[in-house]
């Protein structure tokens, strides 16, 4: 699967994971012997070593940013070597315009796995996700709009807009868990993404409206 691996600041700002990260993104690490080491690319590489090795980087390391730089390349290889992941989903609700199929979800495991679809001009709210999380698209083009917070003296929860950024299928986008986003599916064809997120903190998990200039839990 090819396309770009991209990383949203806290800030707003959409960045290629390749600028910053000169390591071949064909050379995944990982930590299945205590040590990074590159992936053996000839080996199949199935959900289960997926899962385990993003424990492994998880528990190895704490900061997000150089958590997803490593994640990233582990999703595109999962993708690369699993066409099965490519063709499990479900079709968008009828009323709400998007669905989610849950792939893996374990307790008390801090990795979630989902496909999630949305029916064409779809457009979600202004969200962060309170952890975390990796979208690879699939199929269609989604744009995302980024945000960042701009507290004033008399609204703590004003927002304002840094870029649009328009994802095409192979193309993988990683979020910290402060990046404030808006998905709209852009063209006549759904869109559809692999989606990994990180163990969400609910109370740190809003929904912004920019006129309002509110930030609710949801």
């Amino acid at each position: 699967m090819t396309g770009q691996n991209y990383f949203v600041t806290a800030a707003g700002h959409c960045l290629d994971l390749e600028s910053l990260d000169p390591e071949p993104l064909s050379s995944p690490t990982v930590f299945s012997t205590g040590s990074p080491h590159k992936l053996n690319l000839k080996q199949p590489y199935r959900l289960y070593r997926f899962l385990t090795d993003l424990e492994d980087i998880l528990d190895r390391v704490p900061d997000e940013p150089t958590r997803l730089s490593l994640i990233l390349p582990l999703v595109r290889h999962l993708l690369t070597h699993s066409e099965w992941l490519h063709m499990n989903f479900s079709p968008p609700d009828p009323v709400t315009g998007w669905s989610v199929l849950m792939l893996y979800d374990e307790p008390d495991y801090p990795i979630t796995v989902q496909t999630v679809v949305w029916s064409p001009g779809s457009v979600s709210p202004i969200h962060n996700h309170g952890t975390w999380g990796v979208v690879a698209l699939l199929h269609g083009q989604e744009k995302n709009r980024f945000w960042q917070r701009s507290p004033t003296s008399t609204h703590a929860d004003h927002i304002t807009p840094t870029q649009d950024h328009l994802l095409f299928p192979g193309d993988i986008l990683g979020l910290t868990s402060e990046a404030i986003h808006q998905v709209e599916a852009i063209g006549d064809e759904p869109t559809i993404s692999f989606n990994v997120y990180g163990e969400t903190n609910y109370e740190q998990r809003f929904e912004f409206d920019p006129v309002k200039q509110t930030a609710i839990v949801f």
